[in-house]
Parts: structure tokens; C-alpha cells; sequence
């Protein structure tokens, strides 16, 4: 481990808990120079807009923490560490939990969502919230990734011109530029993974159940799941150690029980790679990007040499139309969920779906200027969710992700992983026509509820591409030591230079 130097920027977890025991650094010293930093990257200097805003009490919480180091030694090892979470994981303190919506500010939840309170408990400092896309994206078809209308764009630090993808978008950035040493993301289909594939860092979206959603703004709660994002897979697996666990506010919760590890690092083995049998699902997740298929190319051609064996092509037969019923089943479902949601806030100017859209509505010149609420407008004409066409969609879903998906040909082929990229290099950003995704690899393990690990994998034109460890549910053990063995076999991750544009 190397000597933490006068900078933390890179700095591990484990390197910046080593500098606190050893007396080189304070909680407080940490958080005083993030919140600087994020002063000169993201408010001012490349203006990257990835932190809604600073928790008012983050340095007091530290300096409480340091204390506490010296008097009763550290909690574990994410004692005084500097966390982000997504701004629409609540917290029941000086901070707001909005989605990015003007009409959630002011709103107070009871008490904090069951993942801060658990950071909380582990000792970590909840630094601050990050902007994100809208509703987590799930406003308009037209929307532009990373852009809400109470944080502004967000942008890539490594070309500011292109997209930081994803709901997730703040957390991803801010993580990257080294505001924060790791973040909290929500994904329902690729909010997680593809900002950080496209912000150069490691996500983990996890199995449904393995982590709580009590206490976030939900889309719906078949496939929201909460997860880490961090500059490599060890800060990752600590901070999901420290989130996973019963809840009895989640019932999905329930299917965690004797499942969940409150150290995932005891996985991460750099040999890990070694006779294990991963599968290339070349169909429908391999061919819509050139650049982002020559790098996967080659980061299988490691795994080969690390030792595993590739299958390849190993097809999931359903692949082209497992997402046919996704959003009918996500439209009732948000609906429902929000609707719940709300109504438990303890404070809030709107109680509904219906309210929010009639805010949007009514301020229009804020909310709606670039794209508008159709999404909602689908969302609040659905019935409940005893309607058979949200039971037949769901019940198809499942049976197309799962039993004739992932599980089958992962048991036909005796596979540890599948193996595909993550998502294309970063697209520009574009506030009038909205984003322009290419392709990606999140909706089978999004629909299934199972487990999805991203890595660095490489750069086009500067730009990073991460190659994604998929399996089955609760396979993050399996998922995790794979892409430790390839993340400390090819060191991909490169901190942002925050390049205006690609050069000609």
C-alpha cells in the first residue's frame, strides 16, 4: 500500500483509512479538502454540476468521528470516510432529497433511507448529494441523461461535451473527478453501470434484495436496486459490505437472509481469474458500437490469458424481445411506488403522481424548458397493479430474464460469468433532441433482478469503456473476484484530464 500523499486524489479506501490510524490525516482534513475541491471542479473551474449539494454538518460529523477514533478506535473501514450519495437516497438531516425535482424540495423524509443509516453506522460521512438525471431518467423518452432541473447538466469529466450517462450520473462524476471517495447509485436498467462505464470507474448493480430501497424515490420496486460506485472494485466490495442486509421496511430484503456478506473483500483474489468459464452473449449486447467491442475484444483476450476458458458465442435466446413488456411493468409499478412514497414524507408540497406532474405543469419555464413528462403522463393513466396487463408483463419478464435467460444458458454452459460491454464510448450531449444511446448490457440482469459488476476496460478517443461480470442472483462473491483479477491485471482506471472536446 502506498504512502497517502499530501493530495488523497486516487487515494483508496484502505489508503486513506491506514493515513487516519497512523495519525497522517483526519476525517476532517478529508472533508475539508473535498469540499474544496468540489468548489474548484465542480462549481467553478470545468464546472461539472455532479454535487447537488454539500451536507452542512459533514465537517462536524467528522470531527466527532476523529474523536471517536481516539477514543474508542475506528468502527471498521469506513470510519471518517467521505461518502456522496444520489440525491434521491433520503436522509433525514439539513439535506434536501429531491430526484432532482424543484417540486421535492422542501420535503422532508421520517428518517434517513436504510443504506444511509447503514453508512452512518460504519463510521462513513455522508458528504453530500449528487445531482442526477431527472426522476432517475424516468420523466421523458426525450430526456437528456444527467441533466435535472434543481442541479443543471451534469458533465463528463474527461470530455465535457459528452454525456455522464445514466441516472446515476453525479455519483459516477463525482467519484471520477475525486470529489468523494465513493458514491451510492440507484439503477432500475443501467443507471449504475453506464455511468461508470463512461466516467471510468467500477459499478455494482446489485441483486434485487441484497440491498434495501426503503427510503429512496422509487421507479419500481421489481427492479430498483441500490449500489456502489467507486474508482476500484476493493473500495466497491467495502462499501457493499457495508449497505447489504435485512430491512424490514424492503421485503425483498427477506430473500437476502443467509445470502449477504458483510465483507465482500474476503472475495477478491487476483488469481481469481483462473479456470473460470465465462460466456460472451454476442447477440443484441456485442455490435452496436465498434469501439466499444474492439476494447471488450481484447479485455477477453486477457481473461484467456489469465487463465479462464471463454465460450463464445454463448447467445441468450430471448435477448431480442426480453424487454418487451419492461415498461408497461415499470409504468404501473412507478405509479404505485411514488404514490406510496410520497404520501409517507413527512413534509411535502405534493402527495401524488398527479400532483407532480400538475408542479411540472405550473412552472414549466423550469421544468419543462428541454424535455417534458411523458413518461409521467403514461405512468399516472395506468389503473394498479392487480391489472392483468402489469401481471402478464411481469410474469413474462421474469420468465424470459431468468428461466429462459441468464439461468438457462449459464447452467447449459456451467458459466461463472457472462461477459459483454458495458455500454458505448460517451455521446454528446444534446439538450434539444435528447441522448443518444447506442446500445448496452444492463436490461437482462435489470429485468431478472440478478447482479452486474463493471470495470475500466479501456478508452476510445479518451473516452472510457467498461466491460461488465454478469451471473446469477446473489453472485456478487463470483462477479466481484473476476473483475478484481482483471481490474489488477490491466489497470484501466485513469483519472480525468477534463478535455472540452475530442480533437480532430
Amino acid at each position: 500500500m502506498r504512502e497517502l500523499p499530501h493530495s488523497p486524489e486516487e487515494a483508496s479506501i484502505p489508503e486513506l483509512q491506514a493515513a487516519m490510524e497512523s495519525g497522517k490525516v483526519t476525517s476532517a482534513r478529508l472533508v475539508q479538502w473535498y469540499i474544496r475541491r468540489i468548489s474548484k471542479t465542480d462549481r467553478d473551474g470545468p464546472r461539472l454540476s455532479s454535487i447537488a449539494e454539500v451536507n452542512p454538518d459533514a465537517l462536524e460529523i467528522a470531527r466527532l468521528l476523529d474523536q471517536e477514533r481516539k477514543d474508542k478506535g475506528a468502527r471498521g473501514p469506513l470510519h471518517g470516510i467521505p461518502i456522496v450519495l444520489k440525491d434521491n437516497i433520503g436522509t433525514a438531516d439539513g439535506m434536501e432529497t429531491t430526484a432532482g425535482s424543484l417540486a421535492l424540495v422542501g420535503s422532508r423524509p421520517r428518517k434517513d433511507a436504510f443504506v444511509a443509516a447503514k453508512l452512518r453506522e460504519a463510521g462513513a460521512v455522508i458528504l453530500g448529494k449528487a445531482n442526477l438525471s431527472e426522476w432517475a431518467n424516468f420523466r421523458s423518452n426525450a430526456s437528456t441523461s444527467g441533466w435535472s432541473a434543481r442541479g443543471g447538466q451534469v458533465r463528463n469529466p474527461y470530455v465535457l461535451d459528452r454525456t455522464p450517462c445514466g441516472s446515476s450520473s453525479g455519483s459516477g462524476v463525482a467519484v471520477s473527478a475525486n470529489l468523494a471517495s465513493a458514491a451510492l447509485g440507484t439503477e432500475t436498467d443501467g443507471s449504475v453501470l453506464c455511468p461508470s462505464s463512461v466516467n471510468g470507474i467500477v459499478g455494482i448493480k446489485t441483486t434485487l434484495g441484497l440491498v434495501s430501497r426503503a427510503g429512496v424515490v422509487p421507479i419500481g420496486h421489481s427492479q430498483d436496486t441500490v449500489g456502489p460506485m467507486a474508482r476500484s472494485v476493493t473500495d466497491a466490495a467495502i462499501l457493499l459490505g457495508a449497505i447489504s442486509g435485512f430491512d424490514p421496511d424492503d421485503p425483498s430484503t427477506r430473500s437476502a437472509r443467509g445470502r449477504s456478506h458483510r465483507d465482500y473483500t474476503k472475495f477478491l483474489d487476483p488469481d481469481g481469474m483462473n479456470g473460470a468459464r465465462i460466456g460472451i452473449p454476442r447477440e443484441v449486447y456485442w455490435g452496436y458500437s465498434e469501439r466499444a467491442d474492439e476494447i471488450a475484444g481484447a479485455a477477453i483476450k486477457t481473461m484467456k490469458s489469465l487463465g479462464a476458458k471463454i465460450i463464445d458465442p454463448v447467445n441468450i435466446p430471448t435477448a431480442k424481445n426480453m424487454g418487451e413488456g419492461e415498461m408497461t411493468v415499470l409504468l404501473y409499478e412507478f405509479k404505485s411506488d411514488l404514490n406510496r412514497y410520497l404520501k409517507g414524507l413527512g413534509r411535502s408540497r405534493v402527495r401524488s403522481l398527479k400532483e407532480v406532474i400538475e408542479f411540472n405543469e405550473r412552472h414549466r419555464e423550469k421544468e419543462l424548458k428541454y424535455f417534458g413528462q411523458d413518461i409521467l403522463l403514461k405512468a399516472e393513466k395506468t389503473t394498479n397493479l392487480k391489472d392483468r396487463a402489469y401481471l402478464r408483463a411481469l410474469k413474462r419478464g421474469l420468465l424470459l430474464s431468468r428461466q429462459k435467460g441468464v439461468d438457462l444458458v449459464m447452467s447449459k454452459h456451467r458459466l461463472d460469468a457472462l461477459v459483454a460491454p458495458t455500454t458505448a464510448p460517451a455521446w454528446t450531449v444534446d439538450l434539444v433532441d435528447g441522448d443518444h444511446g447506442m446500445g448496452g448490457s444492463s436490461q437482462p440482469t435489470a429485468i431478472a433482478g440478478y447482479p452486474q459488476v463493471t470495470v475500466p476496460a479501456g478508452f476510445a478517443f479518451g473516452l472510457p469503456v467498461g466491460i461488465s461480470f454478469m451471473g446469477r442472483a446473489f453472485s456478487e462473491p463470483t462477479l466481484l473476484r473476476l473483475a478484481y483479477a482483471f481490474e489488477q491485471a490491466t489497470k484501466h482506471r485513469v483519472p480525468p484530464r477534463y478535455r472540452e472536446k475530442i480533437s480532430g
